[in-house]
């Protein structure tokens, strides 16, 4: 997606707060506009914060006791339905809305990828690892624990993140927005990538610097397990 497209398809959905409520009652009750399970006086509804709190609030009465739980307000995006994905999504990972996965892709516990971006077959997004706004990621590859590809929905004219396929990311490094890796190159934990990386290649530091070419020692030790992404 280009950056307007995710600007005016932010801007024009409507904003929701969803609520879940275990209620208990003495009186039956009509929760109009929500969905509501359970039987007697003992519900859980789902609906939104406006539908739900407007009929608990009008019959105090008979509410007797409730737990309401909320975990976001005024969301723009829902997350990603992920049913279909021919993939591995472990518990925690927030996956927005407008997101393409590829087939064979792990996404593993704690990883947040935004609206727009695209990671391709056989890549693994590593525990906590972030992928901003519009970030496009090669087959094949590894995103660290704990890295970050710049978003770059704001400001619009900034050009995305891009990894080429077959590449590795270290734990904790940073991809700045507009920088493109290539394809086979590695990336050491901790680095800063501030400008284009060359194919094959390997960089670290702060800001990354090319090291070597990659060669097959380092090719040996960030190769990818296959069993790892089989279903």
């Amino acid at each position: 997606m280009e950056a307007e497209e995710i600007i005016h398809y932010i801007s024009s959905s409507i904003k929701q707060t969803p609520v879940k409520a275990y209620v208990n009652l003495t009186e039956p009750l009509d929760f109009p506009r929500c969905t509501v399970f359970g039987e007697g006086l003992s519900k859980v509804v789902f609906g939104e914060y406006t539908d739900v709190f407007a009929v608990l609030n009008m019959h105090k009465d008979k509410v007797k006791d409730k737990v309401i739980e909320i975990d976001r307000r005024n969301s723009a995006l829902p997350l990603l339905d992920i049913s279909q994905l021919n993939a591995r999504i472990e518990p925690g990972a927030l996956i927005r809305e407008k997101v393409e996965i590829g087939n064979n892709v792990v996404v593993m516990m704690g990883a947040v990828i935004n609206i727009g971006s695209v990671i391709g077959n056989g890549t693994m997004i590593d525990m906590n690892a972030v992928l901003g706004g519009r970030a496009v990621v090669g087959e094949h590859c590894h995103i660290g624990a704990g890295a970050v590809l710049a978003g770059v929905v704001e400001p619009a004219s900034a050009e995305p993140v891009v990894i080429e396929d077959h590449v590795y990311i270290g734990a904790n490094a940073v991809v700045i927005e507009g920088v493109r890796i290539g394809e086979g190159s590695v990336v050491a934990a901790g680095s800063v990538v501030t400008k284009d990386v060359p194919p094959h290649t390997v960089v670290g530091g702060t800001p990354a610097r090319v090291l070597k070419e990659k060669d097959q020692q380092t090719s040996d030790k960030t190769s990818n397990v296959a069993s790892l992404r089989d279903l």
